[in-house]
């Protein structure tokens, strides 16, 4: 409407003004609603066409979109066991602090499972000590048999000199028996030595593994009984949060809740606009947004980011071709915008419904050397013309509560 009152200003209106005060036609005389075609045909004929042409550069040089919103990620409450729940520890809408416990599954099974795990921790320290014990039992058993040992071969030293000196005064029976005795108290040296190195063994490296097997069993069993308390792994809030003690939650099937982030939604806004403005939406062009949740209200925006592909055509390869027909409806360019000026989007709920502008700006263009004289002049209409799609976006914002809350039925 706005561009055609514009444009007859510039067709329509000099017309009439010709008609009446050059040709003498007055309306309600020669110009009647009958006649009134064929008077001003020309302006109206030159007022669809400029109406038609400005139309069409506001809307491809200065886009708008109705399908602007603040999304936010939200994260899944989901246990990494299936178990029923035994504890709940928020409410139905309650904020929660990184670490704090949501809820609770029952951890009968995960604490009898630490409790073996501690057991078996205390059995191996246990045989570590009876371990020591044997080591010194065993120096003592090879002291013993070191001393039998040198006790008999003493002994037989002093008979074989004795043989030595006066041959047949000691049989000959007796030092062969103290040979057998010296070596089998040789024997027995060699078999406290073996049982002190088995012992050995025993305290430095066997048990330590079984020790070190219990406690990775027991850390194991500390980690199973931890993922039984949900905790929050981000600052946020718990939103309809229905989850009660007798519940059962599965981490494939059936998720507890969801937690919003703090700050989801508030950082930027993704909007959508026709394919047609692929070549025109650029990083840094100025924008405005009016929200539903924050009415009588215009944002000024900066563009931030281009998405570089369009969803509707993305596939999932499968077992079948892709049917082109399929893709009824064309896709949009996703493009995020953020506040100029801080704290902007304040006051809008997010998940909010919102109508967005973007500007084209030709100044660097338009300052440039190289740039000609009618080319600064269409650059200086382009940028020009892009304030009544501002005054629109005012309209609709001055509108919108009355459109939502009369003109809807709501």
């Amino acid at each position: 409407m706005l561009e055609l009152i514009l444009c007859s200003l510039l067709t329509v209106f000099p017309d009439y003004l010709y008609r009446r005060y050059v040709q003498g036609k007055r309306i309600g005389k020669e110009i009647t609603l009958f006649s009134v075609w064929y008077e001003l045909r020309w302006g109206i004929t030159a007022c669809v066409m400029l109406t038609v042409a400005l139309i069409t550069v506001i809307f491809y040089f200065h886009p708008s979109t109705t399908s602007a919103t603040l999304y936010y990620r939200t994260v899944p409450l989901v246990p990494e066991t299936t178990g029923r729940v035994a504890e709940v520890h928020v409410d139905f809408s309650a904020p929660v602090k990184k670490g704090d416990v949501i809820f609770r599954l029952d951890s009968t099974k995960q604490e009898a499972a630490l409790k073996t795990a501690r057991s078996k921790t205390a059995e191996v320290d246990a045989a570590m000590i009876a371990a020591q014990s044997d080591v010194v039992k065993a120096d003592a058993q090879i002291q013993e048999a070191k001393s039998s040992l040198q006790q008999a071969s003493d002994e037989l030293d002093v008979k074989r000199e004795l043989q030595k000196r006066s041959p047949g005064i000691v049989p000959q029976r007796d030092i062969e028996k103290l040979e057998v005795v010296l070596a089998g108290r040789q024997a027995t040296v060699d078999a406290v030595n073996a049982t002190k190195q088995s012992a050995l063994i025993r305290v430095n490296s066997l048990l330590p593994a079984e020790k070190a097997s219990a406690e990775a069993a027991m850390a194991e069993a500390q980690v199973d009984l931890d993922k039984t308390s949900i905790r929050a792994g981000v600052n946020g809030r718990v939103e309809q949060f229905f989850l009660r003690p007798g519940d059962v939650v599965n981490p494939m099937i059936r998720s507890a809740g969801i937690l919003i982030p703090e700050g989801a939604g508030r950082q930027a806004l993704a909007a959508g606009f026709g394919q047609i403005e692929a070549q025109v939406m650029k990083v840094g062009m100025v924008a405005e947004a009016t929200c539903i949740s924050k009415p009588w209200t215009v944002i000024p925006m900066v563009i931030t980011s281009v998405q570089d592909y369009i969803a509707a055509g993305q596939f999932r390869g499968g077992e079948q071709l892709i049917e082109a027909q399929q893709t009824v409806r064309p896709g949009s360019i996703l493009v995020l915008m953020e506040p100029i000026y801080k704290g902007g989007l304040e006051g809008v709920t997010p998940g909010s419904s919102c109508i967005a502008n973007a500007y084209t700006s030709n100044h660097d263009v338009i300052s440039a050397k190289e740039t000609g004289t009618g080319q600064r002049i269409w650059l200086h209409a382009v940028d020009a013309v892009g304030i009544v799609h501002a005054m629109l976006l005012r309209i609709q914002a001055l509108l919108l509560p009355v459109k939502t809350l009369v003109l809807s039925g709501h």
